[in-house]
């Protein structure tokens, strides 16, 4: 499992020309689920992305987290993250897990954290998707679970 979160002042997804999903301050996730990965997992990566202190406290720190700041996330599935470009040009996704499964634990993981109290959204899994981030500092954390 594979999740690039980014700060943002603002982000959405678009689909067909319409806006399915759109936050003010908080996190984009972009998440790759690998063949293998589990709800254990899932829940691991959650907990440490909903108690991620990236966000300035009063004096200027990064000391604060989703969860202290009231922020929201959008998660965007992105197989893509799984990439092996190791040999040639041309990349290889055989370790990204088959849609059936990656389906379930992007959506098992968005529960988890909308279980920390994070309004959280969604991008459309398998859709052609238009993601507008505006990086906050920039802050982009990558976690390899």
């Amino acid at each position: 499992m594979r999740a690039v979160v980014q700060c943002v002042t603002r982000s959405s997804v678009t689909v067909n020309n319409e806006t399915i999903a759109a936050i003010e301050a908080g996190f984009l996730i972009l998440l790759g689920i690998e063949e293998g990965d589990t709800q254990e997992k899932a829940d691991y990566l959650a907990k440490k992305i909903a108690h991620l202190r990236v966000f300035s406290d009063d004096q200027g720190k990064m000391n604060l987290s989703l969860c202290d700041t009231g922020g929201s996330a959008i998660v965007v599935s992105q197989f893509t993250l799984m990439a092996d470009t190791h040999k040639g040009n041309r990349p290889s996704f055989v370790k990204a897990a088959p849609p059936d499964i990656a389906s379930k634990l992007v959506s098992y993981f968005t529960e988890q954290l909308r279980g920390y109290g994070i309004a959280t959204q969604t991008g459309e899994f398998g859709a052609h998707m238009v993601v507008d981030i505006q990086n906050d500092g920039p802050v982009t954390i990558i976690f390899n679970r």
